[in-house]
């Protein structure tokens, strides 16, 4: 089974990188990673650890620029934007490593990523005047829905830091959802999940999919989620881009299974 629930659109690509590298120092983390990836598709990135996934990630979502290459962002370049800016233009991401703050609540963790879309007024939030009363409100009100649409409500007044791991990274993937994406990027979303877990998070991720008209990258080593989740995946093996197709292509390529399914696919 792959292809979530239909096929992506066959429009102009939201996203397109061309030869690609990233070099730091002696090492070449990326070298010549060209591919694009269509609106309202979801792309999956597999390969070995040290491949370079979580740096291409990091390009993506602007930590770090590319030593060499083109971002194209809806056709125009994305070289030199802050993070932030990627954020506004609609990129959002998830981490490896959980970042939350997890002396707050998991209803305010959301109220703060929501709060950087927000266009509050910093005299009304001083003088906390009914206008800021009511966008309060709002902003809980709105955080309160993403909660619901990831199985968090019931939790939504204890702290973070006292959820379980796979709730965890559910909540990280609502904050991320809270900046209005078109592009979202999960960095091992299912990693710590139980079997049962992750095929709720592959029925979760193609609604959201749906529900959010969202373009979703995932990297992810449990290859059997992105087998059934993605429509098409790009392998990565020392930096390069050894393979790119659709998950039965993918699975049948003799060098991802050599560099990478070990013979399994």
């Amino acid at each position: 089974m792959s292809g979530a629930t239909s096929s992506a659109p066959a429009t102009a690509p939201l996203l397109e990188l061309h030869q690609i590298n990233r070099r730091f120092g002696g090492l070449q983390a990326l070298s010549e990673v060209s591919f694009s990836v269509q609106e309202g598709e979801i792309f999956g990135l597999i390969g070995p650890n040290g491949a370079g996934k979580t740096t291409l990630f990091n390009l993506l979502s602007g930590v770090t620029p590319a030593s060499s290459g083109s971002i194209r962002w809806r056709g125009q370049a994305m070289r030199g934007l802050s993070p932030d800016r990627h954020n506004r233009l609609g990129i959002a991401r998830t981490f490896q490593n959980l970042r939350l703050f997890t002396g707050l609540t998991v209803l305010d963790n959301v109220v703060a990523a929501l709060h950087r879309r927000s266009q509050g007024n910093g005299v009304d939030a001083l003088l906390n005047t009914p206008r800021f009363r009511r966008g309060e409100r709002e902003l809980q009100e709105r955080a309160f829905g993403l909660l619901e649409e990831l199985g968090l409500a019931d939790q939504a007044h204890r702290e973070a830091g006292g959820l379980a791991y796979g709730d965890r990274r559910r909540l990280e993937i609502a904050r991320a959802l809270a900046t209005s994406p078109k592009l979202l990027l999960l960095d091992e979303p299912a990693a710590g999940m139980n079997p049962s877990e992750k095929d709720k998070l592959c029925a979760l991720l193609a609604e959201l999919r749906q529900r959010h008209q969202l373009t979703v990258i995932v990297i992810e080593h449990h290859v059997p989620l992105l087998m059934q989740l993605c429509h098409r995946l790009a392998v990565l093996d020392f930096g390069r881009l050894i393979a790119l197709g659709t998950p039965e292509q993918i699975q049948h390529d003799p060098r991802v299974i050599e560099a990478y399914l070990g013979g399994c696919a």
